[in-house]
């Protein structure tokens, strides 16, 4: 008997894809983090490494993402379930080098399904003449770091243990995966012409479907002369990356250092992850207003406000404050740098460059924990020295976006 994946609108499953990948394998690890303190007395210097793990994963995934011949569905689904195998393993193993595996994992895995999502839903939504969608399919990380910092929230007043707060989020994203499978799914042949994760072959003609895919993307044989790398664009993104992972990572934690009542510093990451969900639709509005630059600048500016904030205003206001300003713009940046990407270098050099953005943002956020465990444990530096640095950062990388407006900014 042939059972059929759900049919959702497209936006609305790459959401979930988004919301498993990122939200589940990136960055449950952070309100899970005071729980794996309170079981297993882990400290927040290893907290860093194995974030550290993870954010090396995503840096390694971004680069074989360049290498690879895998279509964008391809690499979704096979990433959709190495996230749910990889947190799975967190909640059976007990030992720190597996966390690390695993970890590590679980990076290289969302860094394929960020890319495959962006790759496939940026694609058919301009193709369709619905760019403006895109803010739906983004919203999915909020989406999924909310629900994570409420299920731990919940798990953590139960009493759940660590481990078995893991397997819960890993069973959730199995279901994630089960509503986001209509994005690789072979579709019906009445209604479509091609399979959405079929290789194209040489006798393959142009692409005259119902549901543009833009196979070029990733199933294209190697152009000869591919389109060159925005250098200016993957510089950015890397600051960018070095500057919001500190507040990414630490924040639940330093809540859980000013207020002992767990209702109270648990509020930080679903703050976050809230916010995120709501600001990608928000800006999906002002992009209609404002170049893609103008947004991304602007967004880095406030995101340096809630990065410094913390260290120098030690109460749990300025923690939620600090989330709040982080989380409503680290998915706008992500999102209008993507679609500048797209606009950039054209559909046929889109996922390379896309590939080489997150591979550059993934190293420069796994600097920041690298950074902060290394003062940490040599120096005794607290993190609210690297909280100032990466905010400086910030702001003195918004000036170099804002020159990007001549460059890619004006292709649209």
């Amino acid at each position: 008997m042939l059972i059929r994946a759900p049919i959702l609108p497209l936006p609305l499953a790459g959401l979930l894809a988004l919301a498993v990948a990122m939200g589940i394998g990136r960055f449950a690890f952070t309100p899970v983090l005071p729980m794996m303190q309170a079981d297993l007395g882990l400290s927040l210097a290893q907290g860093g490494w194995l974030a550290s793990a993870n954010y090396l994963g995503y840096l390694l995934g971004a680069l074989l993402v360049t290498h690879m011949s895998w279509p964008p569905a391809t690499l979704l689904r096979r990433g959709l379930w190495l996230v749910v195998l990889m947190t799975a393993a967190m909640g059976l193993d007990t030992h720190w080098a597996g966390w690390l595996s695993w970890r590590l994992l679980a990076g290289v895995a969302s860094a394929w399904v960020l890319i495959g999502t962006a790759s496939l839903c940026i694609a058919r939504l301009n193709a369709q003449g619905q760019e403006r969608h895109s803010g739906i399919v983004f919203a999915g990380v909020g989406c999924g770091i909310t629900f994570a910092g409420l299920a731990c929230m919940g798990l953590t007043l139960l009493g759940t243990t660590a481990s078995q707060a893991w397997l819960w989020l890993a069973a959730a994203a199995l279901l994630g995966l089960m509503g986001a499978s209509m994005l690789w799914a072979a579709p019906d042949p009445e209604k479509q012409a091609i399979k959405l994760d079929a290789p194209k072959t040489d006798d393959t003609p142009a692409q005259t479907t119902a549901l543009p895919d833009t196979p070029q993307l990733a199933e294209a044989p190697p152009d000869p002369t591919p389109s060159p790398l925005h250098w200016g664009l993957i510089l950015c993104y890397g600051v960018y990356g070095f500057g919001y992972i500190l507040p990414a990572t630490f924040l639940p934690a330093q809540a859980r250092l000013l207020v002992p009542n767990p209702w109270l510093f648990s509020l930080a990451w679903p703050v976050f992850g809230l916010a995120g969900a709501v600001s990608t639709l928000i800006a999906s509005r002002f992009a209609r207003r404002f170049s893609r630059p103008q947004v991304w600048a602007g967004a880095q500016i406030i995101m340096a406000v809630g990065v410094l904030l913390p260290a120098i205003w030690h109460s749990l206001p300025a923690i939620l404050i600090a989330a709040t300003c982080v989380g409503s713009t680290f998915m706008v940046i992500t999102m209008v740098g993507l679609q500048e990407a797209q606009a950039t270098v054209g559909p046929a050099g889109a996922k390379r460059q896309m590939a080489a953005m997150t591979a550059s943002f993934a190293l420069g956020q796994l600097i920041g924990p690298l950074f902060f465990s290394l003062t940490h444990a040599w120096f005794n530096a607290p993190l609210e020295f690297a909280l100032v640095l990466g905010a400086l950062g910030l702001l003195a990388g918004a000036a170099p976006i804002l020159r990007l407006q001549g460059q890619a900014g004006a292709r649209t």
